[in-house]
């Protein structure tokens, strides 16, 4: 094997680990081509036995190397007048400098303000304080057996704060409010491995897309079975999105499918535009559109009052996975393209034209927007497997979160949009509070008219 481990000794070690368990803190090293090095001190201060030639006069430097050896060579030739002539100049020119080698850059001179003191008309407003954005992960968790696949999508948070995950053929379930981990199901081998996880609004039942083309439906507080979705794919489901009661499903046969999970005949509607499996499924906030992407390179959208797109992009250049409506602006969409694309695109679905691109230098995997900042939240592969935090539109980079060692495949948000759950290659699921604290909401006013939770769920069984 080229791992160099037996498969005897591959077994053992997967034994002794226990799935969303934390892992010790191992020191980040990063690759020898990473920015990180490339924007370290050494370039600002120099080093301390190098020195800086930018940092350096080389006109000054040259003549206070050839100076002495022409004192020597004109000593007693130069009258007194001009040797008096040739000391002034040197003290104005050199304004007691005289040392050749610079090691560091001399730090700003201060700004003399020339203008008299007079009193301020006007007061200074304060500067907004900036929000501070932890450079390393607040909490890690082993993720053993986790599929690396990038047409997947093995992660999803639910609104009742319990995070899910697919590691191999079994779902997992870590509830954030208390760090408890429980296993919701292992699925049989002839029908797994598990391809796709999706929490239903309720944040009670979980869609669970499988390999043999089955998508199972959950319920999370009695750990049953309700319903078994079957004939709606040829192959496996590896993209998941709901919309109230319709679970939109996508397969590697390049359908979608819309199934009413409260009917007895399931299957509402089927798209077909795409030639490739459909690795990315959004739902807008509002329900009214659908986004699709494909391994064709192509991303598509969808009314669910029409089999046909209304709109067809085709300006990606690689599979486009990554999908997310902007929650501040309801007809703005961002998607981020894979290895041989590597942009990120913001699109109108209004008018069907893209407002704007920026190219990310690496494989776009997952997108989260900032629910109260305008802000985008990107992970990547190759080469710094990193997650990138946008300003939206000007895309400045805020920050960069380094700890993965392989692409970062899935993100998933938690519901107070806070907190940003990632996991990739490397078996590991890590935590990062990128997004800031919550800001508190005002209570809303009383009213005699109380809208509830939508009891969708009730005909399922």
């Amino acid at each position: 094997m080229d791992s160099g481990f037996s498969i005897s000794s591959e077994k053992n070690r997967f034994e002794c680990r226990h799935p969303l368990r934390d892992v010790p803190p191992r020191p980040y090293i990063p690759p020898l081509h990473s920015s990180i090095y490339r924007t370290s001190n050494r370039n600002t201060y120099g080093d301390r036995f190098i020195p800086n030639r930018s940092a350096m006069d080389m006109d000054i430097a040259q003549y206070l190397l050839t100076e002495p050896r022409r004192d020597k060579e004109n000593k007693g030739v130069a009258s007194p007048s001009k040797e008096a002539y040739r000391k002034l100049l040197a003290d104005t020119m050199l304004q007691g400098r005289t040392r050749i080698l610079s090691f560091r850059n001399k730090p700003p001179e201060k700004v003399n303000n020339m203008l008299p003191d007079t009193p301020s008309t006007t007061q200074v407003q304060p500067a907004k304080q900036r929000r501070h954005i932890p450079q390393s992960a607040e909490r890690t968790l082993d993720a053993p057996d986790i599929v690396d696949d990038y047409y997947l999508n093995l992660l999803d948070w639910g609104s009742a704060n319990v995070l899910s995950i697919a590691l191999q053929n079994t779902v997992y379930l870590w509830d954030a409010s208390n760090g408890s981990t429980s296993e919701l199901v292992t699925i049989d081998d002839d029908l797994g491995p598990v391809t796709s996880v999706s929490w239903a609004p309720d944040g009670r039942h979980i869609a669970i897309g499988l390999t043999s083309s089955d998508v199972q439906l959950w319920d999370t507080t009695s750990n049953k079975l309700v319903r078994t979705l079957r004939g709606i794919h040829q192959s496996r489901v590896g993209s998941l999105a709901w919309n109230n009661s319709i679970l939109t499903t996508g397969g590697l046969d390049g359908a979608i499918v819309n199934n009413d999970v409260r009917a007895r005949s399931y299957t509402v509607s089927t798209f077909r535009a795409h030639n490739h499996e459909v690795c990315g499924l959004r739902w807008s906030g509002s329900g009214k559109y659908l986004a699709s992407g494909g391994n064709d390179n192509l991303l598509h959208i969808w009314d669910l009052s029409t089999t046909n797109p209304i709109h067809r992009f085709t300006q990606h250049t690689a599979a486009v996975k990554a999908l997310a409506w902007c929650p501040f602006q309801s007809n703005l969409l961002a998607s981020g393209g894979g290895g041989n694309d590597q942009c990120i695109k913001f699109w109108n679905v209004n008018t069907g034209t893209c407002q704007s691109s920026v190219n990310t230098g690496s494989q776009v995997c997952a997108l989260l927007w900032n629910k109260n900042e305008r802000e985008l939240l990107s992970s990547h592969g190759y080469a710094e497997n990193q997650l990138t935090l946008w300003k939206y539109p000007s895309m400045t980079k805020m920050a960069e979160l380094t700890g993965h060692s392989s692409r970062v495949l899935f993100m998933a948000q938690s519901p107070d949009g806070c907190t940003v759950a990632s996991a990739a290659g490397d078996e590991t699921l890590r935590f990062w509070n990128v997004f800031g604290v919550p800001e508190a909401k005002k209570p809303a006013p009383k009213s005699s008219y109380v809208v509830g939770p939508s009891n969708i769920y009730s005909h399922i069984r």
